[in-house]
């Protein structure tokens, strides 16, 4: 077909459209409709991570292992989430994105509430898995919706700005899940947390718009039809740089999701602070320095892509190597005010990378398939980062303090599952435990924080192929003969 035919989609285009693409509405609403989806990934993020600011609490009532919490931090949410996932962004193809994303939010805020009300281990378990279905469709027609409002010069900021939702609901999780701690149990944290959720997902359900497929794409970008299922994976499935950054991406999450859970027990564990207290003074400042991260990584990839186009991999594989050392640092020093320090500085390198790995994602993917292509990469990242990470590391910290044990003088007479409020131990029986509980969780959280160097050398490989697999740079080129 000729590069003339006329596209109605493109005419119906304001003519002062420029060669970089235009975004769709008026600055105001496009930045409400912004920070809705921002508040939305915010709340995703506060009712996915309530749970380990609650952990110690639920630890001791239950008398859990760490692999046990470990999944229900991890694979017990991860599951659903990450296997809905990929047909919800398929589906969002096709159907409006902001109904998807509407209902999702008051199913898992329902699904929160019900946490509370949950009598053991196999009940919380089931209540989790309720709200990681919800979850799932949330991010991938998120993104494809801000892929439509914004052009493509905008939207590294864009992403960086929604990826902000992941540390903004880990802070104000902590801070209301720490608040109501110090009054309530962490049951009246679910149910006061989870709650206002439903009344966030009718009003974006009444107030956001659905925008045309492909606006603000440059006018000279190849316009296709909705791409089926099998097209999409063999699309995504022939770019290298989106496979390497996802392997990136993937050990970061493996990291980062075991930490979520393990940091605010190292607190409470070694430096014998209460649960309420780890959460407002350590967990919070912390969870700010990830935001802010999360914000300068989309900032400076955006300044730093005018001069190096690869630049939304090595921003935040620079990062990812800085912030190692500095976080296994973190968990060896003694003093509990340069341990906040260390965490806050490598929390800020850490998140980097959130908006970057979107951008990525669709950047070497058309137009027909970014939400697909969204989806696939939080497939990997959820199933293996996100629902192994936390067990796995959960094993690491179990073993080690069975060990810890083995070699003290309290060999047989408590376990790794030992409860700091278990009355029938005597007090040095509780000290011993919480000994060997902060051993094992330390040199766990250690262990974890060595693998974003990893995570670095996968996005700064991702370089090596980033902009011949740009999908802007491939629709220039003339067709082959």
């Amino acid at each position: 077909m000729s590069s003339q035919t006329a596209n109605p989609a493109a005419d119906a285009r304001p003519s002062s459209l420029d060669a970089l693409g235009n975004s769709y509405g008026s600055f105001n609403y496009r930045s409400y409709v912004l920070m809705s989806l921002t508040l939305v990934y915010t709340f995703n993020f506060i009712d996915r991570i309530l749970i380990s600011v609650v952990s110690v609490p639920i630890i001791n009532e239950f008398q859990l292992s760490q692999f046990q919490f470990g999944l229900l931090s991890g694979i017990g949410f991860a599951l659903f989430y990450t296997l809905l996932g990929i047909p919800i962004a398929n589906l969002s193809e096709k159907v409006s994105r902001k109904l998807i994303i509407g209902v999702s939010v008051i199913l898992w805020s329902f699904a929160t509430v019900l946490c509370g009300y949950t009598v053991g281990f196999v009940t919380l378990l089931l209540a989790r898995m309720l709200v990681g279905i919800g979850e799932a469709g949330c991010t991938p027609p998120a993104n494809s919706m801000i892929s439509d409002y914004y052009a493509p010069s905008a939207r590294p900021t864009a992403l960086g700005i929604y990826a902000m939702g992941v540390t903004a609901g880990g802070v104000l999780a902590q801070v209301f899940g720490g608040f109501i701690l110090d009054f309530f149990s962490w049951r009246q944290a679910f149910i006061f947390i989870g709650a206002p959720g439903i009344l966030l997902g009718i009003i974006f359900l009444l107030t956001v718009k659905e925008p045309p497929r492909g606006y603000s794409d440059p006018p000279g970008t190849a316009k296709m039809e909705k791409a089926g299922f099998k097209e999409a994976i063999a699309e995504i499935f022939s770019k290298r740089t989106f496979w390497v950054m996802s392997a990136g991406a993937t050990i970061a999450a493996f990291a980062g999701y075991a930490l979520v859970g393990l940091q605010p027990q190292h607190v409470v564990f070694t430096h014998e602070f209460t649960p309420a207290q780890t959460a407002l003074m350590f967990m919070a400042p912390v969870g700010l320095a990830g935001t802010l991260g999360a914000f300068l990584g989309g900032y400076l990839t955006e300044r730093a892509t005018k001069r190096s186009e690869t630049a939304a991999t090595w921003v935040p594989g620079i990062a990812f190597l800085f912030c190692a050392p500095i976080y296994a640092s973190a968990f060896l020093v003694g003093d509990s005010t340069m341990m906040l320090v260390l965490l806050m500085i490598a929390s800020t390198l850490q998140y980097f990378y959130l908006g970057a790995q979107y951008n990525i994602a669709q950047a070497v993917v058309s137009l027909r398939v970014r939400a697909t292509a969204i989806a696939i990469l939080l497939f990997v990242v959820n199933l293996i980062g996100y629902g192994i990470g936390p067990p796995a590391l959960g094993i690491v910290a179990d073993t080690l303090s069975s060990n810890w044990i083995a070699a003290s003088d309290y060999a047989g007479q408590i376990t790794a599952t030992c409860s700091l409020t278990d009355t029938s131990l005597t007090p040095d029986l509780i000290d011993a435990c919480r000994e060997a509980r902060a051993y094992g969780v330390r040199w766990a959280c250690v262990v974890a924080t060595c693998l974003f160097a990893f995570a670095g050398l996968f996005f700064l490989l991702a370089g090596r192929s980033f902009v011949r697999d740009l999908f802007i740079n491939q629709s220039s080129k003339p067709a082959q003969v």
